[in-house]
């Protein structure tokens, strides 16, 4: 067995591997005994298929199967030995390979083109400076988001005032017949309503403004528009039933409830950051500042590569591909791809390529890895990300972990995160690396980078 390379040019070669008989035959000779106990030949029982009959009648296939397997086991480890940097996968060469014939036992010779991937140089120092938009929190975000905090974790009180369309009222439903209760008719206790959710105006209004012990006549069909799902689970029966039952309820309201937001103050403090980490208005007030401000350094980071992008292209200038071979073999690969069609998209390949060889470049020379413990964090920002969406800030360790390990279960979100570890690393040490100049920057003046397609998404 046999691996040879010629160098065509500096991103084309040849591999040529060369197999003699005495690198398969011993495999042939298994296979075909293997063969022979499963085969399934007319006249004969399983296993007592003559050796010769079976290789008279598969012989040729097994051989071909043998033989690629070697030709690609071999072929890979010398890619792989060799670290051979190959684009795409190796071709048959056109030129160099003959037709195989496998019906006899013999030596064997496969050429294949590789496509190598250009060397790049990168020589990058302060001198190449690049800026970083870190997005300010300005008062008005930081007063929304507290006045959102202040919503998030308010709650229902009682009040003895009339009742406003969005209070939640509770009460005694009773279904009507010509204004009496209905004789086994509904009769439900602790119903529960809003008057917000009505679609009918007049319905609402019947409502708003009513006190605890009024008595109010409503239509729930009419209220609700005829939605039978919504009355059905106002009155706790089966849309079946609606049929049934009467127009006519009375409702007599024994609580209303006003949600109140949260006061600003140390047990809201405590809910959004823990116990006892912000004391005072001022820290609470510099405390989601930090926040806001971490949510958008992603955004931040995202315009930095973007940028970082431009210079990194601009060094490395245009490189020579083996556009060719990479042709072929997108056209190969590719599911219903025409000539036409891959020359279009071409160009475009060939630039995201470019930008794809100078990340692994920085990976390379500066020896970036992606730990386990750097996709869990990920994992675990990610977490914390989701629940703050929802106003929960302070969750404890283990609930964030444990959201992490089942965000990490999916095989295609977890690539992600490993992908997202090693651009955030990449990110690092170009800010090292390059001349950062960092400016501040608001939010309105950093989402006009990204207007009317200035900067690709």
């Amino acid at each position: 067995m046999n691996v040879t390379q010629t160098n065509v040019d500096s991103v084309n070669a040849i591999l040529t591997v060369s197999i003699a008989k005495a690198d398969y035959q011993e495999k042939l000779d298994k296979s075909l005994k293997d063969f022979r106990k499963k085969a399934n030949v007319p006249g004969f029982r399983p296993g007592t298929v003559p050796v010769g009959m079976v290789k008279k009648m598969y012989g040729k296939s097994i051989l071909a199967e043998e033989i690629n397997k070697l030709v690609g086991e071999n072929l890979y480890k010398y890619i792989q030995d060799n670290k051979l940097d190959v684009l795409g996968e190796p071709l048959p060469n056109l030129e160099k390979q003959q037709p195989i014939d496998f019906a006899h036992e013999g030596d064997y010779e496969f050429s294949f083109d590789v496509a190598l991937a250009p060397e790049i140089n990168l020589s990058l120092s302060k001198n190449d400076e690049i800026p970083y938009y870190k997005i300010e929190a300005t008062e008005e975000l930081i007063e929304r988001q507290v006045a959102s905090y202040k919503q998030n974790y308010g709650k229902y009180d009682s009040i003895q005032e009339e009742a406003k369309d969005t209070d939640l009222l509770k009460g005694t439903v009773v279904e009507l017949e010509g204004g009496q209760p209905k004789e086994d008719g509904i009769n439900l206790e602790n119903a529960v309503l809003m008057a917000s959710y009505m679609k009918d105006k007049e319905e609402q209004d019947k409502f708003v403004g009513a006190k605890v012990g009024d008595k109010i006549i409503f239509n729930p069909g009419k209220a609700y528009d005829g939605n039978e799902t919504e009355i059905a689970s106002f009155l706790h029966v089966e849309k079946e039933e609606l049929q049934d039952i009467a127009a006519e309820f009375s409702f007599e309201i024994t609580d209303v409830t006003r949600y109140q937001e949260a006061e600003l103050d140390q047990a809201l403090f405590d809910k959004v950051f823990g116990e006892n980490v912000v004391t005072t208005e001022a820290d609470f007030h510099t405390k989601v500042k930090e926040v806001i401000e971490q949510q958008f350094a992603p955004d931040s980071d995202y315009k930095f590569l973007l940028d970082a992008r431009v210079l990194l292209e601009g060094k490395v200038g245009e490189l020579q591909f083996a556009d060719a071979l990479l042709k072929r073999w997108l056209l190969e690969t590719g599911k219903d791809k025409t000539p036409e069609a891959v020359e279009a998209e071409y160009p475009a390949i060939v630039k995201d390529l470019t930008y794809h060889l100078i990340k692994e470049k920085i990976v390379k020379d500066n020896g970036l890895k992606v730990e386990e413990s750097d996709v869990t964090a990920i994992a675990k920002e990610a977490a914390r990300a989701q629940f703050a969406q929802y106003g929960m800030m302070s969750m404890a360790e283990d609930m964030v972990e444990n959201y992490a390990k089942e965000i990490l279960k999916n095989k295609d979100t977890a690539r992600n995160l490993v992908d997202r570890a090693m651009e955030s690393k990449i990110i690092e040490s170009l800010k090292s690396t390059l001349g950062v100049k960092e400016e501040s920057i608001s939010v309105e003046e950093f989402k006009k980078f990204f207007e009317e397609n200035k900067l690709e998404a």
